[in-house]
C-alpha cells in the first residue's frame, strides 16, 4: 500500500500531515509534481518530479497507482481514473471519493465548467479551514488504521 500525492495543488498544511503520518506509520508516500519541493529526509517520503505540462503529474499518478493505494487529490478527473484502477482518492478537505459518487461529481464539475465558460461567475471554494484539516486527518487515519490491521491479520 502506498500513498500518492498530487503535490502541485496540495496545501502545505496537508503535506505536513502526510509527512508526519508517513514517518509514524512507515507507509511510502510519494509527492508527484512538475517542480521539486522540499520534503523531510525519510525513507518513507519520496519526491517524483515529472515534466511540465497539462496533466503530466496526474497521468504519472494514474500509471503508478495500484489497487488499494490512496491518492490525495482535489482533481475530480484524476480521482475518477484512480478509482477505476481500484485505488482510493481523498481530497485535501477530507472528502473520500468513491466509485458510487465519483460519476456525479464529474458531471457537476463539467456543468460548472460549462457555466464558467458561458461567463457565469460561479465563485470558488472557500479557503481550507481547521475543520477541513481535521476531516482530512481523520480520513487518512482511518485508511492507515485499516491498512495496518489488514497487514497484521495476513
Amino acid at each position: 500500500m502506498k500513498i500518492w500525492v498530487d503535490a502541485d495543488a496540495c496545501p502545505v498544511v496537508i503535506k505536513e500531515i502526510l509527512f508526519k503520518a508517513a514517518m509514524r506509520t512507515g507507509v511510502l508516500t510519494t509527492f508527484v509534481a512538475n517542480q521539486s519541493m522540499r520534503i523531510p529526509p525519510s525513507a518513507h517520503l519520496k519526491m517524483l518530479v515529472v515534466a511540465s505540462g497539462f496533466d503530466v503529474a496526474d497521468d504519472e499518478i494514474v500509471k503508478l497507482a495500484s489497487p488499494g493505494d490512496l491518492v490525495i487529490t482535489a482533481d475530480i478527473p484524476l480521482a475518477a481514473e484512480v478509482i477505476d484502477k481500484g485505488a482510493l482518492a481523498l481530497s485535501p478537505r477530507g472528502e473520500l471519493f468513491t466509485a458510487s459518487d465519483i460519476k456525479a461529481k464529474l458531471m457537476m464539475r463539467d456543468f460548472m465548467d460549462t457555466m464558467r465558460a458561458s461567463g457565469e461567475h460561479t465563485g470558488g471554494q472557500a479557503p481550507l479551514n481547521q475543520s477541513d484539516r481535521q476531516a482530512f486527518a481523520n480520513q487518512l487515519d482511518r485508511w492507515l488504521t485499516q491498512r495496518t490491521q489488514n497487514r497484521t491479520e495476513d
